[in-house]
């Protein structure tokens, strides 16, 4: 596996690509390492996650960086990253032992009912590049403080992330092969799935690979969660804070160079506050440095691989073509690496990719609607259902409009995010399951009747 610096175009390191024979032997470790892995008492497995998070902090430098070098992040959001990742440790040290307490049930008299949660053994891990330790360390902190084992097949481009995750569990004192990362091609998961060894499987990532992975695993009737692609929509409502609605719409779109599933992707405004939003969402756009993603001062870095950037290009010409306007940007930047300038499109017409496929980009299609329930409506026109937000300063009407809004989460007020307090995940093609807090944690394990008379 080469990695490729997308911000040069350089060639940084090679890795060793893992064998069909190493991934048989990497089984056997897991099954092992299981054995006596969900054994150990929760609070010994809340002490070693919490030693996770103090080796995050202290080489967050250092990840941080391998993670700019490997897939172009600006280094300042690579940095939140990690802490980011430390975060979700200490919420799972702190809470996992009641998140998985036993639930007692009413029962006849002299006799006890309870629910018990078990671990299921080795999960499978297929995450990308994006966020290349936060989506690792969200499946990794609380599947593996619960008592499974994991096994990471990461993304081909973040090699050296995978490899650093890996060592971040051995820092903090895991045992042996409780966390394996396997530097493995796509074609391997198939027959990992199908593997006696594995027991479950959760994938970050696109939809038709969301279908391969569930395809595989239900045919061996092994439970999987995926979180898959978004369009989130940004409604602006006549009563927003129309200068936090633009500036933050605007970081909600362009973090991380437009690379999200939950970016803010289709804005969609009513026209009685229309020209005075965009206005105010160019001009906040138009002020972001793209640059050296390792400048501190760099705002959008490079788009993670060539192919990408040419993807989000195409995607963008073949909606102009069918009639959307390019208030700025639009074309890729004339300097080395894969650099695509924030771009806003109005005039955005109904199915052109812009409208109907995820641009996985830092590309925002701005649309002007008549009222409230024209917002909703254009809000629910997407077969995605990730996340979404509403603007408005009646937080009464805000809420009312959020339970009217097809998608996983909804945030007021606020950009979309993934907590460790709360549920994650999508509905529609945005995925199944759920991932952090209590229902997270809850994903992979055998809820478990035990009824003593």
């Amino acid at each position: 596996m080469d990695v490729v610096n997308p911000a040069t175009g350089e060639r940084v390191d090679t890795y060793e690509t893992q064998t069909e024979e190493d991934v048989d032997a990497a089984l056997d470790r897991a099954t092992d390492a299981f054995g006596e892995w969900r054994e150990r008492p929760m609070r010994e497995r809340e002490r070693l996650l919490e030693s996770a998070g103090d080796v995050l902090r202290e080489n967050k430098r250092e990840y941080a960086e391998t993670i700019t070098r490997e897939m172009g992040k600006p280094i300042t959001q690579a940095v939140a990253e990690i802490e980011k990742c430390a975060w979700a440790c200490d919420h799972y040290a702190e809470h996992a032992s009641s998140y998985l307490g036993a639930d007692h049930h009413p029962s006849p008299p002299g006799s006890t009912v309870k629910t018990v949660y078990e671990p299921l053994g080795p999960v499978l891990a297929v995450m990308p590049w994006n966020f290349p330790f936060w989506q690792v360390f969200r499946f990794a902190a609380p599947y593996v403080t619960a008592g499974n084992v994991g096994l990471l097949k990461h993304a081909s481009n973040v090699p050296g992330c995978a490899k650093a995750i890996e060592e971040v569990f051995r820092e903090a004192g895991y045992p042996e092969d409780v966390f394996q990362s396997l530097l493995i091609p796509s074609d391997l998961v198939d027959e990992m799935l199908e593997d006696d060894r594995v027991r479950a499987a959760t994938l970050t990532g696109s939809g038709p690979a969301g279908r391969s992975v569930a395809s595989t695993a239900g045919e061996s009737l092994k439970k999987t969660v995926l979180e898959l692609g978004g369009s989130d929509p940004c409604v602006v409502l006549d009563d927003a804070d129309l200068d936090a609605a633009a500036e933050t719409g605007a970081w909600a779109r362009n973090q991380n160079g437009g690379q999200s599933c939950i970016a803010a992707k289709r804005f969609v405004v009513v026209e009685s506050v229309y020209d005075e939003f965009l206005d105010r969402f160019v001009d906040e756009i138009d002020s972001y440095v793209v640059g050296d993603p390792m400048d501190e001062e760099t705002d959008v870095g490079p788009q993670a691989r060539e192919g990408l950037m040419e993807e989000v290009h195409e995607q963008v010409e073949e909606s102009v073509e069918a009639g959307a306007n390019v208030v700025i940007g639009g074309e890729p930047m004339d300097r080395d690496g894969q650099f695509y300038p924030p771009t806003v499109l109005t005039d955005v017409p109904e199915g052109c990719p812009a409208d109907s496929e995820e641009v996985f980009g830092p590309v925002a299609a701005v649309y002007e609607v008549e009222d409230e329930a024209a917002a909703i409506e254009k809000a629910n026109d997407t077969q995605f259902g990730l996340g979404a937000t509403v603007w408005t300063e009646d937080r009464e009407r805000g809420e009312n409009l959020a339970r009217q809004i097809d998608a996983g989460c909804v945030y007021v007020n606020q950009l979309v995010k993934s907590d460790p307090r709360v549920p994650f995940g999508g509905v529609k093609e945005s995925g199944y399951g759920r991932e952090l807090a209590e229902v997270g944690i809850k994903e992979f394990l055998n809820e478990k009747t035990v009824w003593v008379e």
